[in-house]
């Protein structure tokens, strides 16, 4: 496979965003690269594919900005570019919440690395001896793919719903370690800092989400796949696509900031939704 993709984003303020976005575009057409790349003012988030020179030049040059020089990628490889054309587009958040009063620039949440993860979740505890309870943060279609064992999912349809989905199930997280994940590490920041907002205690996030946890360690404790936002439609625990494309068809290609799976090119829900469980935690989603 001889195609790099890359995974990244940072909360950082950003006010020149109509001339970033042209610069960040005119050099990525420059280097024919492919991808969604989006811009708010509270930071980037970008999706990038394309051989490794162009790939690697690209970064260079975007770290130049003192705003992104500590940008690191979650990388993964394919045969192909899984994106049909590049796009930077303007948003009013990186990624969909709705919550203001969240600025991760300002703070961020304590984060866990993922082989730390793993050890509390094979020892059954954290180091303080808590119980560890992981909160998926993403979509009901993504988490149909894949999430790691006993889960908290509250099937949620957007992001945006997940504030409301929290408080509503708020005492089952009192006295224990939460880790909260999503794909590549942005929603479960906000989820994070959301939950510290509330009076939740022993708050983490897990650094680089999902993408991460494979690219560090054997993805022990994960069930299925990860549901990404091209035209790969999930990657296994070994970061390779494990699903072919129907012909001529887009898998999951959207736009990851509002998560709507109206927007995909093609149906969303890749493998048929599991039953419903506790550990799942549908009994405890809200209208």
């Amino acid at each position: 496979m001889s195609i790099i993709n890359l995974s990244a984003y940072r909360f950082i303020g950003l006010d020149d965003l109509p001339a970033l976005r042209d610069r960040i575009r005119e050099r990525c057409e420059a280097l024919a690269l492919r991808g969604t790349i989006l811009l708010a003012p509270e930071g980037i988030n970008l999706f990038l594919a394309g051989p490794g020179e162009p790939i690697e030049a690209f970064m260079d040059w975007l770290r130049e900005d003192p705003r992104f020089a500590g940008l690191e990628p979650k990388v993964s490889m394919s045969d192909a570019v899984p994106f049909a054309r590049m796009r930077v587009r303007l948003k009013k958040e990186i990624i969909t919440m709705r919550m203001p009063a969240i600025r991760p620039e300002g703070e961020r949440a304590p984060s866990v690395a993922p082989v730390t993860l793993q050890r509390w979740l094979a020892q059954g505890h954290d180091d303080h001896g808590r119980e560890v309870v992981l909160l998926d943060t993403r979509n009901d279609y993504e988490t149909d793919v894949g999430l790691f064992d006993h889960a908290v999912d509250y099937r949620i349809a957007s992001f945006t719903e997940f504030p409301a989905a929290l408080a509503a199930d708020r005492a089952r997280y009192e006295g224990k370690t939460v880790v909260s994940y999503c794909t590549g590490g942005i929603r479960c920041e906000k989820a994070a800092l959301h939950m510290q907002d509330i009076g939740i205690e022993h708050v983490y996030q897990l650094e680089g989400g999902i993408l991460k946890y494979f690219e560090e360690t054997d993805g022990a404790h994960w069930r299925g796949d990860c549901f990404v936002f091209d035209e790969r439609g999930a990657l296994d625990k070994n970061l390779a696509p494990s699903l072919p494309l129907p012909a001529g068809g887009e898998i999951g290609v959207g736009d990851p900031s509002c998560e709507n799976p109206s927007q995909l090119n093609a149906t969303a829900s890749i493998h048929p939704s599991p039953q419903p469980s506790p550990q799942r935690g549908e009994g405890v989603r809200r209208a």
